[in-house]
């Protein structure tokens, strides 16, 4: 009885000790994240979802790819200081431009087929999100639960710019003009006679701040890759300034071209909520690390 009771102990033992081993792969890699890593995050929906198809037979699955883990479209990532303290950052920096043209016929053309010009307009934007802040975790293991908090800014702004082939004068007053707000089903865009086009289209600087409370907790699947979720509430503060429309015209009293500008009204919004429904720059969502 007395060795059975031994042997059930060091049985015990060993089943405690193998569970409570030291947190290292079989090439002794550490599993955790250490103090100087760094860490990058992707959702893993596409991934958990394409496998959970494989397995009840589902056909045509589509192949899974990174997605970033905010609607906000920033780069997330973290910076351990310790095993138990991480920095966290979130960038995105875009511009950018597009250029819509369609041809319509010249003003007096008298050819056939006609003789066509040109009119472009140029779509331009920008944008700017940084985001930072400080986590802290504690686990038991492969599982680890973190929480923290995070300030967030953005800013963005757009101008639409436009040029006519044909002039507006005395001549013609109303020259055919694209429509670039209505395009056709074949390509190209609706075009007519116009007393009035828009010339420049500037769009309100759009302004954003957000102050973010998160917790969530992940489990080490494989050395310094984790999968887990995460959740956030706090505020957030939007506004988009004053935005200003161009058109001209053929002013007839002054026999001149004319011009005219009005102006959009301001916009703000402030709201306390869940990420689900308040943020858009950091949503509950299943996630992937990689630690490096």
């Amino acid at each position: 009885m007395k060795k059975s009771s031994l042997f059930i102990a060091a049985l015990a033992f060993g089943v405690t000790t193998a569970f409570a081993q030291d947190l290292t792969s079989k090439k002794g890699e550490p599993i955790l994240p250490e103090a100087g890593d760094y860490a990058i995050g992707v959702d893993a929906y596409p991934l958990l979802n394409y496998f959970g198809n494989l397995a009840n037979g589902t056909q045509g699955n589509a192949p899974f790819g990174w997605n970033f883990t905010n609607n906000g479209a920033m780069i997330t990532g973290k910076m351990f200081a310790s095993e138990t303290m991480a920095y966290r950052g979130m960038l995105r920096i875009g511009f950018g431009s597009t250029k819509s043209a369609n041809y319509v016929t010249k003003n007096g053309t008298v050819s056939n087929p006609p003789e066509m010009v040109l009119d472009e307009m140029k779509a331009s934007g920008n944008f700017i999100g940084l985001g930072g802040g400080l986590e802290w975790r504690r686990g038991k293991g492969r599982l680890q639960g973190y929480w923290g908090g995070m300030a967030m800014f953005t800013m963005s702004g757009a101008k639409d710019t436009y040029t006519y082939g044909n002039v507006i004068d005395a001549t013609y007053q109303m020259p055919v003009t694209t429509d670039f707000t209505t395009p056709l089903p074949g390509g190209g865009f609706s075009s007519g006679p116009a007393a009035s086009r828009t010339t420049e289209r500037k769009y309100g600087t759009e302004m954003g701040f957000g102050l973010r409370g998160f917790v969530g907790a992940e489990f080490f699947i494989l050395p310094k890759i984790s999968i887990g979720g995460e959740f956030g509430w706090g505020l957030m503060f939007s506004s988009i300034g004053e935005g200003t429309s161009t058109s001209e015209f053929w002013d007839a009293p002054n026999n001149r071209v004319g011009t005219t500008t009005t102006t959009t009204a301001k916009w703000s919004m402030f709201g306390v909520d869940t990420d689900n429904n308040a943020f858009g720059l950091a949503p509950a969502a299943v996630l992937i690390h990689f630690h490096f």
